[in-house]
């Protein structure tokens, strides 16, 4: 199968003929047109990945077929082929839009390394265009980026139960992005236009969370030289987010409870009752179940905040994940810092997927800030890594192998599922294993293995 397609626009038969060898030998699909008429009329069908033009063509200019391909299909890639002395037109060639330039005559090794960085750069490209439009479009992820199956029943679960006034729990480690979907509960209900505020019961004295969130009356202690609403009443109508909420004391949770029973409350200091209007969603990197057993936890309260309960997965029970927060880090930072940074390389990647991530993704987004700011490439490569992703992996083995497997058998299977883990995606999985792709491609031939037809074709992660 072809891993994508190809035209070649020159006038020089010599030329056309060399490219068709050549890409055709890397399993690309090989038009060739000998004038932009011609090109022109190829153009109208299925895009083309990349594009080689000459810059001097019988009927019209390089740049003219340039300026058409960019304006039709942007996606696709061009590498003008110019004659020794002519950069000034080059120049003005990678200003309206190509890729880069290569001067005749060239080496088979020349087109293949071109080939391969323009073709990455046109999968970053899209992926990294794909992505924000889901994140600022109407995308049902929510922002939660992930496409494992625990990732994709959290979406369902938002998706269904937001609408409704249920209490949440949301249970997870620290740095698995709690708080990112507590705010997609609130975002997506009725309570929108309405408060999310948010209290972590861990960071404040347990002597001031009482008053923090009840409120209190003027002289009811010492200090209290006013009225003051607490985070409960301030909230009207909104959402409640009690971070951390295994942390509070126990007379606060049966304080609480009775708060969520009744809808109603008593300041600090006061005699009467106001009445409260809110939903709550909890969350706790705690093991909910032992407090219980322990006393130290309410039963009857925790029913009563999760009637919706939601469990956070950490990072290492998604690898399949890395690469996609990755690249969403890599957008990020290298847009807040200012730096071209394009890619991902291999080495770097393999680094990343062997790591444990113990902070989960915020640890992830962590390396990926660091890596940015000390990258002197235009992509990461391990250099660029803290310290941690270059210590060396604990004794545990990280998967068991079935025995007597040989090793041809082993290689086999974690080709095929590594592609099962990035829906075909042959680049991703190329990536991931540490293959050069031409090599990936063999062994897949040999293994009886496909990928993704529409991402075999375009050789990148769609």
């Amino acid at each position: 199968m072809s891993r994508g397609r190809i035209l070649v626009v020159d006038d020089e038969r010599s030329v056309t003929n060399a490219l068709q060898l050549i890409l055709t030998e890397l399993e690309y699909q090989v038009d060739a047109a000998k004038s932009v008429a011609e090109a022109s009329v190829l153009l109208k069908g299925s895009p083309y990945d990349l594009v080689f033009t000459d810059l001097r063509l019988p009927d019209a200019t390089g740049i003219d077929l340039l300026n058409r391909i960019k304006k039709d299909t942007p996606d696709t890639q061009v590498v003008v082929m110019t004659a020794h002395g002519s950069i000034d037109i080059t120049i003005e060639a990678i200003k309206r839009g190509a890729f880069y330039y290569i001067e005749k005559p060239f080496t088979p090794d020349q087109v293949t390394m071109l080939v391969e960085r323009a073709l990455q750069f046109e999968a970053i490209t899209r992926e990294n265009r794909n992505l924000k439009s889901a994140l600022l479009g109407d995308g049902d992820d929510f922002g939660i980026i992930g496409r494992h199956s625990k990732m994709r029943q959290i979406h369902s679960i938002i998706r269904t139960a937001a609408p409704s006034d249920a209490s949440v729990l949301i249970e997870g480690e620290s740095g698995t992005g709690k708080e990112l979907i507590a705010a997609a509960f609130h975002f997506q209900s009725t309570r929108a236009e309405f408060p999310l505020t948010r209290i972590n019961c861990a960071a404040i004295p347990h002597d001031l969370i009482e008053s923090e969130l009840f409120g209190y009356r003027k002289g009811a202690f010492t200090g209290a030289d006013r009225d003051k609403r607490g985070l409960i009443e301030a909230t009207a109508g909104g959402t409640l987010l009690l971070d951390e909420i295994a942390e509070m004391p126990m007379h606060l949770q049966t304080k609480l409870l009775r708060v969520l029973q009744e809808r109603k409350l008593r300041r600090l200091g006061d005699e009467g009752e106001v009445d409260v209007d809110f939903r709550l969603v909890s969350s706790t990197n705690r093991d909910t179940a032992q407090m219980i057993q322990e006393g130290t936890f309410r039963k009857d309260l925790y029913f009563r905040i999760s009637t919706i309960k939601v469990i956070a997965p950490p990072l290492r029970e998604r690898f399949d994940d890395v690469p996609l927060l990755a690249e969403r880090f890599l957008q990020q930072y290298s847009e807040k810092y200012k730096k071209r940074i394009r890619e991902i390389s291999t080495g770097a990647f393999a680094l990343l997927m062997r790591y444990e991530w113990p902070g989960n993704v915020r640890e992830l987004e962590s390396v990926i800030e660091h890596a940015v700011l000390f990258a002197t490439e235009d992509k990461l490569t391990p250099e660029s890594f803290p310290a941690q992703l270059h210590a060396p992996p604990s004794g545990q083995f990280r998967c068991i192998i079935p025995p007597y497997m040989s090793m041809e058998e082993i290689e086999r299977e974690a080709i095929a599922q590594t592609l099962e883990r990035t829906a075909g995606n042959v680049k991703r999985t190329a990536e991931i294993l540490n293959y050069h792709r031409p090599r990936l491609y063999r062994k897949m031939k040999s293994f009886g293995l496909r990928g993704d037809a529409e991402n075999e074709a375009r050789g990148h992660a769609g």
